[in-house]
């Protein structure tokens, strides 16, 4: 990435993957919550100008209880002071000219569009909202041990909804086959709801390193889209 004429060499000081592709809370001008995106996505907004080459985003750190903003060379600044004196409390990014703190939140400075209010329909959600357990036998799986079921099967007419698709583990599946649960004599551990908030905000919630965004999310009555 190329700024100002110098070139920052983004890199994790212990995983590189893990620390760019970890989650930043987007806000808008009026710090209401409007995605989550990755470190990588969130510097690209920090290092944007605009037409009048005035900062598109700045940094909003908890201090104290206080939400205090950073523009970039202040956070910077900043950085430098916690690479010194709280170094194991933060994640980091090297550059070629110095350490950076990874940033939790950031907002958007000319931006107030209110996101969509619908809960994204997809695998990555049904997965979050199931917690990865299968919804007949009540064990958890990891994704790749897992499949999407329709309650309803398909050759019966039943949808790709919320209320219809759950997560089963492949022994479950097999043994439903192209039955309702009734038909194969299996029962679900609960029954499936389109979730009121994005399921994989609220994972990340349970991190202590997002605890930041809670009062964001708390406040908010609009669901967060995670991109």
């Amino acid at each position: 990435m190329v700024e100002g004429g110098d070139v920052f060499a983004f890199s994790a000081t212990a995983n590189p993957s893990a620390a760019l592709d970890g989650n930043v809370l987007l806000l808008n001008a009026h710090y209401a919550a409007l995605r989550v995106v990755s470190v990588r996505r969130a510097f690209t907004f920090l290092f944007k100008r605009d037409d009048q080459e005035r900062p598109v985003a700045e940094i909003v750190h908890v201090e104290d209880g206080r939400y205090v903003s950073y523009d970039f060379d202040d956070w910077t600044a900043l950085s430098a002071f916690k690479r010194e004196f709280e170094p194991a409390d933060h994640d980091w990014i090297r550059t070629v000219r110095f350490d950076l703190v990874v940033p939790r939140i950031i907002r958007v400075l000319s931006y107030s569009k209110l996101p969509r209010q619908d809960v994204k329909f997809n695998r990555r959600n049904i997965f979050a909202r199931d917690i990865n357990t299968c919804q007949y036998c009540g064990k958890r799986f990891s994704t790749c041990d897992l499949s999407l079921d329709h309650v309803v099967p398909r050759s019966q007419g039943g949808p790709a909804t919320w209320e219809n698709m759950v997560c089963a583990c492949h022994k479950c599946n097999v043994r439903k086959g192209g039955r309702t649960p009734h038909e194969a004599s299996m029962h679900l551990i609960r029954e499936p709801v389109k979730p009121r908030r994005n399921p994989v905000v609220h994972i990340k919630l349970t991190d202590g390193r997002y605890a930041s965004w809670r009062q964001f999310l708390d406040r908010a009555y609009w669901d967060v889209e995670l991109k």
